[in-house]
């Protein structure tokens, strides 16, 4: 979110640098540039690095983790798994593993910046409040998720998530002031069209996996609300990022990670004992097909996958944004069905590889836009900077 301000500092630097050449007697005479926007030291290279290596980190931990957890899902359902909120519970249960890194930065902030943080921090009811809403959101998605995932084979399950771009193109517009340009509605229609095609094509639930006969429509319809969802938490959570807490520190990041997840297994864990699905669960550890170590791994395994994710949704959405986020989410749209045919035994048919590459279409006309703006963007600054530049060098001659 600083690549503006980092972009203008780097050419009022130059431009600096090339007035007192031109100007070294006026130079040493402290008049060659004047006005603050001349005056501003350039940032090191190490600081553009250092972002660009948080966003890499965090991209990295999205799609790694989102693939994985999507796999061991798939799995735990296929080997005799049939606990909906235990799959619910392993997708937010994972916090304990960021404690680690909460407390090391937390006490890693100098005093007079834990003051500063301190004394603008909103208050602690207002935190917990949207921290508890968060969690519930992100219950009740998890939950519809696990359905979806239960209901679906992996390709297609994947394919109907791709739909989340779409969604947050629109929540970003009214929550997060996003410019609707003519290719992210082309994306969006695309992706919408994507969706559609897999939701009326009837061969897409023939795979190797054990899905329940009649409930392709369920699932379809459940994955489709669970993305909107997301995409709704997303541009919730920037909102809170940009309008709140307005911060996109590292501390930050992790304590709302922590927090509404922690929340949202609260919620699970009181679902599971609510249902009374935590009875059946030491009967379906002993009736799992891999064995009891097995299950117990899966679950395990998914959890930390999940938390991965997680901390790269929430780190990217402070770095860049929600609409970026969902853009790298989506990424995964062609992995995930690749994963299914070679792990899985899915059926890729042609309708539902032409969902694929129209979603992929979409997405790659969003990620255009995206850097069609970039550009914009960047020449504005140059274009302002030249201004300022000749109106400074103006007044020195």
């Amino acid at each position: 979110m600083g690549d503006a301000g980092e972009i203008q500092l780097q050419i009022a630097g130059i431009r600096c640098q090339e007035a007192g050449d031109d100007h070294g007697q006026r130079a040493e005479s402290g008049g060659a540039c004047p006005g603050p926007a001349t005056e501003a030291p350039r940032p090191p290279l190490s600081k553009r690095l250092a972002w660009w290596a948080v966003v890499l980190i965090n991209v990295v931990f999205i799609l790694g983790g989102q693939s994985v957890a999507t796999l061991l899902g798939r799995i735990y359902y296929d080997q005799g798994g049939n606990s909906l909120w235990m799959q619910t519970v392993v997708q937010s249960c994972g916090t304990p593993l960021a404690i680690p890194l909460l407390l090391y930065f937390r006490f890693r902030v100098r005093p007079t910046s834990s003051s500063a943080v301190a004394a603008s921090r909103p208050p602690l009811v207002k935190l917990a409040a949207i921290y508890a809403g968060l969690g519930v959101l992100l219950a009740a998605d998890n939950l519809m998720y696990s359905y979806g995932l239960l209901y679906l084979p992996m390709s297609t399950y994947s394919i109907i998530c791709a739909s989340q771009v779409s969604f947050n193109a629109v929540f970003a517009y009214f929550l997060n002031k996003e410019k609707f340009r003519a290719l992210v509605l082309n994306s969006v229609v695309l992706l919408t069209f994507s969706a559609a095609l897999v939701g009326v094509n009837h061969g897409s639930d023939e795979t190797g996996s054990s899905i329940p006969k009649g409930k392709f429509p369920a699932g379809f319809a459940l994955t489709l609300s669970a993305s909107a969802l997301f995409s709704l938490i997303l541009s919730l959570t920037q909102l809170t990022f940009d309008e709140v807490l307005k911060s996109d520190a590292l501390h930050t990041v992790l304590e709302m990670q922590f927090w509404s997840n922690t929340a949202a297994a609260c919620v699970s864990v009181a679902g599971l004992f609510a249902s009374g699905e935590w009875r059946t669960i030491a009967g379906e550890m002993e009736a799992y097909k891999k064995g009891e170590v097995a299950y117990a791994m899966t679950l395990a395994s998914t959890a930390v996958s999940w938390q991965l994710c997680t901390m790269g949704l929430m780190g990217l959405v402070a770095a860049v944004s929600s609409l970026f986020t969902n853009v790298i989410s989506t990424v995964g749209t062609p992995l995930s069905p690749v994963l299914a045919v070679i792990f899985l035994g899915d059926r890729m048919d042609g309708v539902k590889l032409m969902a694929m590459l129209i979603a992929v279409w979409g997405l790659l006309s969003y990620v255009y836009q995206h850097y069609l703006d970039d550009r914009a963007k960047a020449k504005r600054i140059t274009e302002k900077s030249d201004e300022q530049y000749q109106a400074a060098k103006i007044s020195v001659e």
